[in-house]
């Protein structure tokens, strides 16, 4: 018996975008710049996240900041650009996450912060 899993589709154009960086000086920063210019509708920034990681093989940890930023699908390699330009890791994680659905009032203000052009 074959198990046909869900598909998960992006039919709203919204994604989250995931960003850990190594101080909330950077990390504000970069997500003021973000919101002020439309490329993402807001940032949650979220101190003191301990990461457990190998780097040049040798195991380490600390605390970093999450940042999760809210945008359009279109507007993903801007903010992966910017936040590379801009970001002091030499990896940065930036991962891009399909919001599948959501509270409608909540979604129509975030793509009213990022006008179509």
């Amino acid at each position: 018996m074959s198990h046909k899993w869900p598909i998960c589709v992006n039919k709203k154009g919204f994604v989250q975008i995931y960003w850990t960086c190594g101080s909330i000086g950077e990390a504000r920063e970069i997500a003021c710049y973000l919101v002020e210019n439309h490329l993402v509708a807001c940032a949650n920034i979220i101190p003191n996240v301990e990461s457990v990681y190998l780097w040049k093989e040798k195991l380490e940890s600390g605390a970093e900041v999450k940042v999760i930023f809210k945008t359009r699908e279109e507007k993903f390699e801007a903010v992966k650009e910017t936040i590379l330009q801009r970001c002091s890791y030499d990896v940065p994680e930036i991962l891009q996450v399909p919001i599948t659905d959501g509270h409608q009032p909540y979604l129509d203000w975030v793509a009213s912060q990022m006008p179509k052009p």
